[in-house]
């Protein structure tokens, strides 16, 4: 099965599992950055990348522009690994790892969690590519892909067992919307996927089909 069909029917178990008035609460939160019109503003193919030098689940500091060195770099932003959608891409992209490798490609993830909850999300999907802490979003912001939660949807991941102040070390209860790109060797973006909706991912047989007719 694709990604897409993974992160459908997990959308369909949560919306048996929780009431009207949560899905509400997470559907207004999808919206409000929808009209904000964040989307519109981040960084998109044939713009240039930040330097980008953040450490990964190790607390070593990896640099994105020493690893385009040698080949291209697919550049997930997920949420964190308390996010049942971010591990379902996590590992799907962790599967098309060497198909990727194929057309001189590789992964690197990143997330506002601190380097411990890095690593437990490494670990727990047995990720081999690089997972890195954007501690207070500050690349994200660099690509203009972050949101701040409204309070009732912080209350309703509260309830949840999400503790976002704990996961990502802060109290700003910010995330980065989910976004996935293809970086060329000399920084350029040649590849983005932008989405206001958590439940959208960029599919790795999407990623693998743009990277082979490249």
């Amino acid at each position: 099965m694709s990604l897409t069909t993974d992160l459908k029917a997990r959308a369909a178990q949560s919306l048996a599992k929780y009431p009207e008035a949560t899905h509400k609460i997470m559907n207004n939160g999808i919206q409000q950055i929808r009209d904000s019109g964040l989307a519109n503003k981040a960084l998109r193919t044939g713009n240039q990348i930040p330097e980008i030098s953040l450490p990964n689940a190790a607390n070593k500091v990896i640099s994105v522009q020493e690893i385009l060195l040698d080949k291209k770099v697919i550049l997930s932003f997920y949420r964190g690994g308390w996010c049942p959608y971010c591990n379902l891409e996590l590992r799907a992209l962790q599967q098309s790892l060497p198909e990727f490798e194929k057309y001189g490609a590789t992964l690197v993830a990143i997330s506002p969690e601190t380097p411990d909850n890095s690593l437990t999300t490494s670990e727990k999907n047995n990720l081999s590519f690089e997972v890195l802490s954007d501690t207070d979003n500050q690349i994200a912001n660099a690509f203009n892909l972050v949101f701040t939660l409204p309070k009732d949807l912080v209350d309703v991941y509260h309830g949840f067992g999400i503790d976002l102040e704990l996961s990502n070390g802060n109290a700003k209860q910010q995330l980065p919307i989910s976004a996935t790109y293809i970086i060329d060797q000399n920084g350029t973006i040649i590849y983005d996927f932008i989405q206001e909706d958590y439940k959208q991912r960029a599919d790795p047989d999407e990623i693998y089909k743009f990277l082979k007719n490249k």
